[in-house]
């Protein structure tokens, strides 16, 4: 049966590295295709918490052991190779290319029949002994797995615009936190970006190519643009002033990684690769892939739809505790459980938690009476304050108050908060309608421990918005132990003295 892949002839594909950005949000694109998906992963325990956990088989394993890769291959039609070492330190170019071509062997052995690598858009007329180690590691790997005499398509793609991605949070950050930027000479290079949702649409896709198509194909979104263009469209679609942008030739590929470890939360060890690649410019050779994976009806996403999608979650204020554990994503560009926790963007938060001696309704009782003519259980002048404030600078206030003594529902205003969800018995989350330089929300949870005793959870979460967000969260973070703790203590303690259930603590 040598007919392709597709909605009547679905295949086995095995994904490796489904824990990371394109592995995890691969899995279900395969399965939502009709295909059958098998995860070959180190850790599988990191899968779990994914909507399609229970819908593919995981194995453990490591593509660097011959023993687990073998079994793996067992039966699969299509592999998808998605596995590099960027971020590994020294030898990953070594452990990288004995990888590939133990993958390459085993998967010629068990006559699998396709290979689907997705690597880096390699620039124009430049040696390859000239490419950062991360792009000449890159390539060296297409180039093996071509070699295995497995049909194969190597998918080169340059930055990939969604939340998650490395390049694209390197842009995030640096974007969000420095109004004014003096940069290396590369934010004058010449990229052509795409989007992750386009990326899967191509892997996806490659399963379906004839036996006879083995060979590399550059995959780009329509625009091409320098990375100064670029932050400034981040800039545009995060509602942030345009950015002053400085480029100085004196910046090393050495200099920008610290730099860029500096101001933003991407590890050194990813973040140098990255900058060593930004130098050279990387901009689609042909578009031969739309010859076997046509574009859909409306196109591939530009520039600027791509960071709308990647910022959708924060323009929606959809956030529980960080944004890769909020609801399952609706999109490609939105977070994963499985997202480094340096991904999706900055999200401060102060939590708290402490034992209640009193029952999980006695707790819940007093949490669903707070604001209002109730209080907040700390510091009444310090909320009071901040209530002023807010109105000098035509917010609302305080002074909207409940609209319900003793009730709440999700859309009630409750002071200058919202209440955005609500788990009676369980969980209240507030978002804040305040002015702040950012989203803010405020969660109050009652929980039972191992030995079946109530403790009361609290948790303050805060998305900034640009450098004055960062400010404005150092600024008051000195006065949480006073306004959250003492929140906290007051609301554990409320609980037992039912004289005091409706007033501040």
């Amino acid at each position: 049966m040598n007919e392709p892949f597709g909605p009547e002839n679905p295949a086995l594909c095995l994904v490796t590295g489904a824990t990371g950005y394109i592995g995890g949000r691969l899995v279900p694109e395969l399965l939502a295709a009709g295909h059958r998906v098998r995860c070959l992963a180190r850790s599988p325990e990191k899968l779990r918490d994914h909507a399609w956990a229970g819908r593919v088989e995981v194995v453990r394993g490591d593509v660097r052991d011959e023993e687990s890769v073998r079994a793996a291959f067992d039966g699969v039609d299509v592999a998808y190779y998605l596995v590099h070492g960027l971020g590994g330190g020294r030898g990953f170019e070594d452990a990288d290319r004995e990888a590939a071509r133990l993958f390459a062997r085993e998967a010629e052995a068990a006559g699998v029949r396709r290979i689907v690598y997705l690597g880096g858009l390699t620039p124009r007329g430049v040696p390859e002994s000239e490419l950062s180690p991360h792009l000449r590691s890159r390539a060296e790997v297409g180039r093996i797995l071509l070699a295995s005499g497995v049909p194969t398509a190597v998918l080169r793609a340059a930055v990939v615009i969604g939340s998650g991605s490395a390049s694209f949070e390197m842009l995030r950050y640096l974007t969000e936190r420095l109004p004014v930027m003096v940069t290396p000479r590369w934010v004058d290079t010449r990229v052509q970006p795409i989007a992750v949702r386009d990326v899967l649409r191509y892997l996806v896709g490659c399963a379906a190519l004839p036996p006879t198509v083995s060979r590399e194909f550059d995959i780009g979104g329509p625009d091409v643009l320098t990375y100064r263009r670029m932050m400034q469209a981040y800039a545009e679609v995060a509602g942030l002033p345009r950015r002053l942008i400085v480029p100085v030739p004196v910046l090393t590929p050495r200099l920008s990684s610290l730099w860029i470890g500096l101001v933003t939360p991407v590890p050194p060890a990813l973040a140098r690769p990255l900058a060593e690649s930004l130098r050279h410019e990387v901009v689609c050779r042909d578009d031969d892939i739309t010859r076997y994976i046509p574009d859909p009806p409306e196109g591939r996403l530009g520039d600027r739809k791509s960071l709308e999608l990647a910022l959708r979650r924060v323009r929606e204020a959809d956030v529980a505790t960080r944004w890769s554990s909020a609801a399952p994503p609706g999109a490609p560009s939105d977070p994963l459980p499985t997202d480094p926790d340096w991904a999706g963007g900055s999200l401060y938060t102060d939590e708290r938690e402490c034992p209640v001696a009193a029952s999980p309704d006695e707790l819940w009782h007093v949490i669903e009476g707070i604001g209002g003519e109730n209080g907040w259980y700390s510091f009444p002048l310090a909320w009071a304050v901040r209530g002023w404030l807010d109105r000098l600078v035509g917010g609302v206030g305080l002074r909207r108050g409940r609209r319900d003594a003793t009730r709440l529902r999700v859309g009630d205003a409750l002071d200058f908060w919202r209440v955005e969800e609500i788990e009676p018995g369980r969980m209240l989350r507030l978002r804040a309608e305040m002015r702040l330089p950012g989203l803010a929300w405020l969660e109050l949870s009652v929980i039972r421990d191992a030995d079946g005793a109530t403790r009361y959870r609290q948790r303050a979460v805060f998305h900034p918005h640009g450098l004055a967000g960062h400010v404005y969260w150092w600024a008051v973070s000195p006065f949480h132990a006073i306004v959250f703790g003492g929140m906290a203590r007051n609301i554990a303690s409320a609980c037992t003295r039912p004289s005091r259930r409706r007033r501040p603590g």
